[in-house]
């Protein structure tokens, strides 16, 4: 996981751009502007849950003159390992796209079993979306992702309805609406890395020994909640991924097609779990950006 964030940043920075494209010629200029567009606000508590707080932190554009397209990033890690500040990287690219950024902490195995990982997404999304004026962020404008289990969360929180279940520790009463997902090799179907020959012990470890493990792990699965209408989806996954199998992208892509809902995948072929090339790092940002370009939510390029 810490190649893919190094080849972010090397793609993010360093790849030549035209200049007429208005953008950095180099790493130095590029992360010294980013670096004085942003301020950060560390540590916000959006949710308390048996004495533990779960906090997330805030990049916010300075001299934001409407309110931002904003980027809510959940961490990786099979819901057992993980946190926001070791995945802070990660939030480059959607800032350099422009995005207020949230990234979020949630509770792992070890302080809570699941659902509780599912839960705190869910609350996260919901507070971003109660304290958007008090941040000038664009409620019409929220998308949701991650990597890995953060994929799976981003998915989940996004798209399953107040009937999962996953609402019962969020205050507040604000309706969830998401423009869209960016789904990196996210679980889809928990079940299946649950029990069977893709069976992980990150899986294992999240449901420790709770009854009827099967029920709740197909409640928690994002593949049981697609359905017409529901947010855009761009999945990045390789075909070779040993941890989360690549059929998990294909079988969500094809359940949105078939509901009519707006998706792209962007295979990286010979792609590990997230182990990828520099070159194949560029091409999947890139295909972020472009998709979400083109679901209106960031502003077309100037050429």
């Amino acid at each position: 996981m810490k190649s893919a964030v190094a080849v972010i940043l090397v793609a993010l920075l360093c790849h030549p751009r035209a200049a007429s494209a208005g953008e950095p010629p180099d790493a130095l200029e590029a992360s010294t502007l980013l670096g004085f567009r942003y301020r950060v606000e560390p540590n916000i508590t959006y949710l308390t849950v048996n004495g533990w707080n779960a906090r997330l932190d805030l990049y916010l554009p300075l001299h934001a003159t409407a309110p931002s397209a904003t980027f809510v990033y959940f961490h990786g890690g099979g819901w057992v390992t993980g946190s926001k500040d070791e995945s802070g990287l990660e939030v480059l690219p959607y800032l350099a796209m422009g995005f207020a950024v949230v990234n979020v902490d949630y509770r792992l195995a070890q302080v809570a079993p699941a659902p509780a990982a599912a839960e705190d997404a869910r609350c996260a999304l919901r507070w971003v979306f109660r304290h958007a004026q008090q941040y000038n962020l664009d409620p019409a404008r929220v998308v949701a992702g991650g990597m890995s289990a953060g994929g799976h969360l981003a998915l989940l929180a996004g798209m399953a309805p107040p009937a999962a279940g996953l609402d019962r520790l969020c205050p507040g009463d604000e309706a969830l609406k998401l423009a869209a997902i960016v789904n990196f090799f996210g679980i889809v179907d928990v079940l299946d890395v649950l029990v069977g020959p893709h069976a992980r012990d990150f899986a294992t470890g999240w449901f420790d020994h709770l009854p009827d493990r099967e029920r709740l792990a197909r409640t928690l699965s994002p593949i049981e909640y697609v359905r017409p209408q529901g947010p855009p989806v761009i999945t990045v996954h390789g075909d070779a991924d040993p941890v989360v199998p690549f059929e998990h992208a294909r079988r969500l892509t094809a359940a949105l097609a078939a509901a009519g809902v707006p998706n792209k995948l962007v295979i990286v072929h010979g792609g590990k779990h997230g182990d990828f090339g520099g070159n194949d790092m560029v091409r999947s940002v890139r295909a972020v950006r472009q998709f979400l370009t083109r679901e209106k939510i960031l502003k077309k390029r100037e050429p």
